[in-house]
């Protein structure tokens, strides 16, 4: 295996210019802040306004896109909440308003994590093998919240990797109807049309995303009329329970966000097949937090039943429990399965399995040693002897595999297949 030395690294610099959440700016509360900070900011002259948002863009303009235009959009998302007249304020008032109800996130502070990377739907201008690929990643920031950051670049046959540059800024997606943060059902975001992928972050947007979406597993998925879609699982964690969700999209623009119903849905680190298997749609989970089964079902939002177990810890290094690390990967030998173990001292080491293409199921081989594990500098970082991916891609005779080191960034790593299958045993 060939570890590159490029890695992705938290970063405080990146930050994105968020809105406060609503739920406390109800008008049928007495002791109403949001409408108390509006009456405060509503007692300054003019002349005082016209200073205050000059010292707020002189602080923030620079740093984010579209300042102004955000701050517009909130004073409008508060004046429809709290019934505001609009006579009664200026245009630069409205804007120092909706200021004051934003506040700036570093997405990407506490750490940057657990990837997963699948072709991009443009492949325009790829040539000799390349692919344009998408790689979500895990970013942790204040109050160990996490959100759903992207990078896109290029793989080349070689296992040759080239990220595509992040400008200074980024911008969150925004709910198409922004009544639905207490939903339970599928909700949907979109990116601002002006900004690219690379620049965008899914933070949550519902109760129970509430305290973070964690570890996406993204898979392009091909339909029985042969279309595309891209689509994920994830952990959508409310700070007391857990849920598995879907994240589906056809462009990157805009996504759908569900909950996986059903009984299995109530587990993390399901992993979708890129196609359905005998007719149904199958995933790879940890159902009892200690070994893996195979689930199918004919509907791709409800899961029901423990599902078949398939693969149990046998090796030293994977004693207390593997799970998946990904969604299978067709090859012409079988589905390659990454997995990772955890051993003595609470060690994570990335592993392998070959699953039969017909009845997945069957186990045809695994690996006896691990493929990687967190040596020396790789060892240290906010949960540390940790490494973990969320998925890989083939590239040819290849496999691309980006991981997270110790829950605090990102390497990547690639290996031919024909020297992976000679590990298993």
């Amino acid at each position: 295996m060939h570890i590159h030395d490029q890695r992705l690294s938290a970063d405080p610099s990146r930050v994105v210019l968020r809105p406060f959440h609503l739920s406390w700016h109800a008008r049928q509360a007495e002791d109403n802040r949001a409408l108390k900070l509006v009456d405060a900011i509503a007692t300054l002259t003019e002349e005082e306004v016209d200073l205050e948002y000059g010292k707020v863009l002189a602080d923030f303009r620079d740093r984010h896109w579209q300042t102004e235009a955000m701050f517009a959009e909130r004073w409008a998302e508060v004046q429809a909440v709290l019934n505001l007249d609009k006579a009664r304020f200026s245009p630069v008032r409205q804007k120092l308003i909706g200021a004051y109800f934003c506040h700036e996130y570093a997405y990407a502070a506490a750490a940057l994590m657990n990837p997963s990377i699948v072709p991009h739907p443009d492949q325009t201008g790829c040539e000799g093998g390349a692919v344009r690929f998408i790689m979500s990643l895990r970013a942790v920031g204040e109050g160990h919240i996490s959100s759903i950051a992207f990078r896109e670049g290029i793989a080349l046959p070689s296992g040759q990797i080239d990220l595509w540059p992040q400008s200074s800024w980024a911008t969150s997606v925004e709910l198409d109807n922004t009544s639905l943060t207490d939903s339970d059902s599928a909700v949907a975001v979109h990116r601002n049309v002006d900004s690219s992928l690379s620049n965008t972050v899914i933070f949550p947007v519902t109760e129970q995303q509430r305290n973070g979406l964690e570890d996406l597993r993204l898979v392009r998925f091909q339909h029985d009329d042969g279309q595309y879609e891209w689509i994920g699982t994830y952990t959508a964690y409310s700070g007391s329970t857990i849920r598995s969700e879907l994240l589906r999209t056809i462009d990157f623009r805009r996504f759908i966000l569900e909950p996986i119903e059903g009984e299995a849905g109530r587990n993390k680190g399901m992993a979708l097949f890129p196609e359905k298997i005998g007719g149904q749609f199958a995933m790879i989970g940890r159902q009892d937090g200690k070994n893996l089964f195979l689930l199918q079902s004919p509907q791709l939002d409800r899961w029901e039943g423990e599902g078949q177990l398939i693969m149990e810890p046998r090796y030293p290094w994977e004693f207390i429990q593997i799970g998946n690390c990904g969604s299978p990967i067709r090859t012409p030998h079988g589905w390659l399965l990454l997995t990772h173990g955890v051993g003595a001292m609470r060690k994570y080491a990335l592993g392998c399995a070959l699953l039969d293409l017909e009845n997945p199921s069957r186990v045809i081989a695994r690996t006896i040693e691990p493929l990687l594990t967190a040596e020396n500098a790789d060892r240290s970082g906010y949960v540390p002897n940790v490494i973990y991916t969320c998925g890989a891609m083939r590239i040819g005779n290849q496999l691309i595999i980006p991981y997270g080191i110790s829950d605090s960034s990102v390497g990547f790593a690639n290996i031919a297949i024909a020297d992976l299958l000679k590990t298993m045993g």
